[in-house]
């Protein structure tokens, strides 16, 4: 069997596994025939895990233990404004890790993000495997544009924990310009505007004769619909509050419920003018039950949010600038991302690009399709397809004073290499501490440290005179190599930063285990689940023929015995069925078949008779 690669897009609401088949990249459907899955993760009192539609059914009874929006904290510090900014508004609790990560507490047990988001990746993985017939090793999964190489990081150890070799890692808007132009053969130069569930993204590209070259990229790793959410749930609940003095956040099971009505009230105003929100028995007080009712209007929700929405267009305003793009290059504008669903959406992107978005591209898909384009094309020998895409941060090192050098500016092409040659900075240094970071500001501890490395044996000579030669290479996957060079003696010291996701190569390890176990377990409850329903299928169809079968058989002998036999194949089959004993339902299984035959024999012979 072809060696297969499946694309997947790891969303924060929802998430979509795709393949190409046949030369045409398809979208697989889960077992309910959704194309997408919610990235929702479960743990129930009996300690089974729940994952997708089934997790976001029960999360209302079940909100401190069932997992959202998990890609918004994935591969964050504890101490980062947005983990204390989701601690406040999320129903599941957050603690923090021992590698100043962020973990999630459900039954006691402490979940890393990447481990959670496994659970979900784990599911695409299921998904494609069903539909395929085969076992899926490979997978390219897309992540936000304006990730960091820890996000990075985490997003691939999440793949390997859930049995995946993430072969590429690509950005979603590229993903998408590849779905766009899949086959088309088109030389134009397109915005992507990409914003989700939990991250913003705009990255402008240069398409032509098969070669996909990204050109800038900017975003915010913390703006998507969930703010939107929060916009409508903060309304609803000062407004409760202003009512009742009580402050419905503080009820678990009120803020998801809250949290559930105001994404639907959001997407019923996409397509209606006004949306309904009523949910009865909200609390109690005094023991008295209280209820919420409000008419929330497009009109209030745009007020609402416009602040949101003007961010998007200051990022595409200030990308456009730092690319040096005007914006009457740009001849298609590429919406991406359920939030690009709002009509103020897409009436602000309208102005600012000064044309009507495309409409050719599905919002929800595009970027798992494209994953899938890039996924076949790494495999073909004779693909024609190139990516070029861009590293989103600037890379450099620290210099005296605290300050940050950059080697590798924000949007340079990757892969790359570059290189500065730097002096000492005190008299007799015999070495030098070289740190590694990432972002654009111009303080180094205002930036990401990604490793650091020392460089020693340096002559002592007064400062200023020893030449130290430091490169930075970018590989096409992203992995940064940073080597530090004695210019006089050849004198080398080098390091592949590899960021870290939180997660230490022993807990990547058992989590890997522990997920080849509950895949091994799937597998065996699927089985008997069919092997269930097969047996359970037969005893119904044996108990609609007993009462012919004794009309038939009254006063024999070996009719009594017959009928005896048959309900303790039966009994022996509903015993094994609540034991959860395979082998003993596939032994019945084939008793019931012998007993349903001679049933069945018996009740012709009695028509011919």
């Amino acid at each position: 069997m072809a060696e297969r690669v499946i694309g997947i897009d790891l969303g924060t609401t929802n998430s979509c596994v795709a393949i190409v088949e046949n030369g045409t990249p398809i979208v697989i459907p889960n077992r309910g025939g959704y194309k997408t899955t919610p990235s929702q993760v479960a743990i129930t009192e009996s300690g089974k895990r729940l994952v997708g539609h089934i997790a976001k059914r029960q999360a209302i009874t079940n909100a401190e233990h069932t997992v959202y929006a998990a890609k918004r904290l994935i591969g964050r510090k504890w101490n980062s404004p947005p983990v204390k900014q989701a601690m406040e508004s999320c129903s599941y609790k957050l603690i923090e890790g021992p590698h100043d990560d962020v973990r999630i507490e459900l039954r006691g047990q402490p979940y890393s993000i990447p481990e959670i988001s496994a659970y979900v990746l784990q599911e695409m993985k299921m998904i494609a495997e069903e539909h395929l017939g085969g076992p899926i090793e490979k997978a390219v999964v897309t992540v936000p544009a304006y990730f960091n190489d820890g996000q990075r990081q985490a997003t691939k150890d999440a793949g390997k924990i859930a049995g995946l070799d993430v072969i590429r890692i690509i950005n979603e808007p590229t993903a998408a310009a590849l779905a766009y132009g899949f086959g088309k053969n088109l030389e134009r130069k397109v915005a992507v505007y990409d914003l989700g569930g939990g991250t913003f993204d705009i990255s402008i590209l240069e398409l032509g004769n098969g070669v996909f070259e990204v050109i800038s990229t900017a975003g915010d790793t913390f703006l998507g619909g969930e703010d939107f959410d929060k916009r409508i749930i903060d309304w609803l609940v000062f407004g409760f509050a202003k009512e009742h003095h009580i402050d419905l956040r503080r009820d678990k099971m009120a803020l998801q419920r809250l949290k559930d009505v105001a994404e639907k009230a959001k997407c019923e105003l996409s397509s209606a003018k006004e949306a309904e929100i009523n949910l009865p028995f909200i609390i109690s007080k005094d023991g008295e039950a209280l209820h919420l009712q409000r008419t929330l209007t497009r009109e209030k929700l745009e007020e609402l949010t416009e602040d949101l929405v003007e961010k998007t267009v200051s990022i595409c305003r200030k990308t456009l600038a730092e690319a040096d793009i005007e914006k009457a290059a740009i001849e298609d504008v590429i919406l991406v991302g359920g939030m690009t669903r709002m009509p103020r959406v897409q009436a602000e992107v309208a102005k600012f690009f000064g044309m009507e978005p495309c409409k050719g591209v599905h919002p929800d898909e595009v970027v798992a399709l494209g994953a899938g384009i890039q996924g076949a094309a790494l495999i073909q020998t004779d693909s024609d397809m190139l990516l070029l895409d861009v590293t989103p941060h600037s890379l450099g090192i620290m210099i005296i004073g605290g300050y940050f050098h950059k080697l590798i500016p924000q949007n340079t092409t990757v892969p790359t290499t570059a290189s500065h040659i730097f002096t000492t900075v005190k008299d007799n240094q015999t070495s030098v501490k070289i740190l590694v970071l990432q972002g654009e500001s111009d303080r180094a501890e205002e930036n990401e440290l990604l490793g650091e490395f020392i460089l020693t044996g340096l002559r002592r000579a007064p400062k200023g005179e020893v030449e130290i030669e430091v490169q930075f290479e970018i590989s096409a996957d992203g992995i940064v190599s940073v080597s530090a060079k004695d210019q006089e003696t050849g004198l080398k010291q080098a390091i592949t930063v590899t960021a870290t996701s939180g997660l230490t190569e022993d807990e990547i390890r058992r989590m890997v285990e522990e997920s080849r176990d509950y895949l091994m377990d799937q597998k065996v409850n699927e089985e008997f689940e069919k092997q269930k329903q097969a047996a359970e299928k037969l005893v119904d169809e044996i108990e609609a023929l007993f009462p012919r079968v004794e009309q038939a058989i009254a006063g024999s002998d070996f009719g009594q015995d017959a009928i005896k036999k048959a309900r303790s194949v039966i009994e022996r089959a509903r015993q094994g069925i609540q034991a959860r004993d395979a082998q003993a339902v596939v032994d019945s299984t084939e008793a019931l078949n012998r007993t349903l035959n001679m049933f069945k024999g018996v009740v012709a012979k009695t028509r011919v008779g």
